[in-house]
């Protein structure tokens, strides 16, 4: 399911300054010089401009081709099912998995296509298909369904659409015959929806962005992704680390996002964070975050996972931005559009924050029928003990200091 932010840009800039006076307020002493600097902050420029309109450009592109790939796949998987044989295989795949990794289980002629869709949508989001492996999966569109597949009705396969104001959804049989279905209702008839591996596709893109991001000169770690429980792995040691015998970090306790009332061919969502700040040479730095557990909105989650690394930061304030995964994401020309803004930010001695500048590197559309950008958390402080509210009032994050000790 995908979360979808409840206010827009506007408001957004609006609620930045009112957070960023508040919490400076709580953590420094030298709030005025901070906010001075953030008033200082250059102004969106023709690179900023270019930058989202190249990156606008790539998001088209992108969804384009991974919708044409999805279709194809739908298509052909559809009319692979007046195989009687393969049709029962897939049948007990579906009902005994959440998610087919469709593509490992096809043979022949289906396999070579499904393959093919495979590589032109990893292509099109900017990772390596060697690397990354088979995106496409298929999965049961709704629980509701499970007793007509069961009974053995043959089942229409569509092609999951990434605009979440779809109100109809295509669907088709063995014969290739269309079935325009409500997006809003669960149709009786059961229905195999295929989409892309958003676990696999965000893993991979997560490396891409890191790599992308240090290529064009904007330092960032690996995506942490384990527990505070288990300290030693959560982050990579630096000098400034084994100087003081451990480093300080910021650890969720809890984060939760609201209801947003998915349609129901939606699968669940893929969260990652995009955690900068001034690094310890003055330079802005990016650092990805995967929040793999973050699946539904409405649910409080408990994860004890490290968000912040504090020895990568020059100041003790970083920012947040929460996006999902989206198969119009292209991970390398994102990585290159937020680049392109945040290397325009010079460190003046006093912390600015990041959130505006990389929110101008996502194209617009991004803020209307794909909801790829969730909500964003603005000066998140090293020593804050609480809850922090998104800027677009979407969901919340509980956080607290946590010292990694070295081994």
């Amino acid at each position: 399911m995908r979360p979808r932010p409840t206010r827009r840009r506007g408001t957004l800039t609006a609620t930045a300054a009112t957070l960023v006076a508040l919490f400076a307020a709580q953590t420094l002493s030298a709030a005025a010089t901070a906010t001075a600097a953030s008033a200082q902050a250059p102004a969106p420029s023709h690179g900023r401009t270019a930058a989202a309109a190249a990156m606008a450009h790539s998001h088209s592109v992108t969804k384009a081709a991974v919708t044409s790939a999805q279709e194809r796949a739908a298509r052909d998987i559809a009319r692979s099912l007046g195989d009687a044989s393969w049709s029962k295989h897939l049948r007990t795949a579906a009902l005994k998995s959440a998610d087919v990794s469709v593509t490992a289980q096809a043979t022949g002629a289906l396999k070579t296509r499904l393959a093919a869709a495979d590589r032109d949508i990893a292509e099109a989001k900017g990772l390596n298909a060697a690397k990354t492996g088979s995106l496409l999966q298929l999965r049961l569109g709704a629980e509701s369904m499970r007793s007509a597949l069961t009974a053995g009705e043959e089942p229409w396969v569509a092609a999951a659409v990434s605009d979440d104001d779809a109100t109809t959804i295509t669907a088709y049989d063995s014969e290739g015959v269309a079935h325009v279905l409500d997006a809003r209702t669960e149709p009786s008839h059961p229905v195999y929806v295929v989409d892309v591996d958003g676990d696999k596709a965000l893993a991979s893109g997560l490396d891409v962005m890191r790599q992308e991001l240090t290529n064009a000169g904007v330092e960032s770690a690996a995506p942490q992704t384990v527990s505070a429980a288990a300290p030693a792995a959560t982050a990579p040691k630096t000098a400034a680390a084994a100087a003081t015998a451990g480093f300080w970090t910021t650890k969720i306790t809890a984060v939760h996002l609201k209801d947003d009332k998915e349609p129901w061919f939606k699968g669940n969502a893929e969260i990652y964070t995009l955690v900068s700040g001034f690094g310890q040479d003055g330079k802005v730095r990016v650092d990805p975050v995967d929040l793999p557990y973050l699946d539904k909105d409405g649910v409080v989650y408990r994860p004890n996972q490290i968000l912040v690394n504090w020895s990568y930061y020059k100041y003790n304030l970083a920012d947040a931005v929460m996006m999902e995964e989206d198969g119009s994401t292209n991970y390398r020309d994102l990585a290159k559009a937020i680049a392109a803004v945040l290397l325009t930010i010079v460190d003046h001695g006093a912390y600015i924050p990041l959130v505006n500048a990389i929110l101008d590197a996502i194209p617009n559309d991004w803020w209307t029928d794909d909801p790829d950008y969730v909500d964003s958390w603005y000066t998140m402080a090293k020593s804050y003990n609480g809850t922090y509210y998104g800027a677009s009032n979407n969901g919340y994050m509980t956080v607290e200091p946590y010292f990694v000790s070295q081994l």
